[in-house]
């Protein structure tokens, strides 16, 4: 499913124009985006956890010349799903 297909989902079972479904969607990944770049964690309960980790920097090998390369500590997004997600998905 891409955007598109979602947006199209949402409008259907919100009975939701497709442009007001689109502008929804569109806040809630600004809303959850901005969180993460502040360091605070999103809980949609029963859905999951959107939260951000921290990588740290380790050694690594090039795959086409073996060699070691650095690769640098990073702040990655991380989720978590909840457990009516994971019931949903396994059922």
């Amino acid at each position: 499913m891409n955007k598109s297909e979602l947006i199209d989902a949402i409008a259907a079972q919100a009975d939701l124009p497709k442009a007001a479904a689109g502008r929804a969607l569109d806040a809630m990944i600004d809303s959850v985006s901005e969180e993460l770049t502040k360091g605070e964690q999103v809980v949609l309960v029963g859905f999951g956890t959107f939260s951000v980790k921290e990588r740290a920097a380790r050694t690594g090998r090039n795959p086409r010349t073996g060699e070691p390369i650095e690769i640098a500590a990073a702040t990655i997004p991380s989720f978590k799903p909840g457990k009516a997600l994971k019931d949903a998905v396994n059922s």
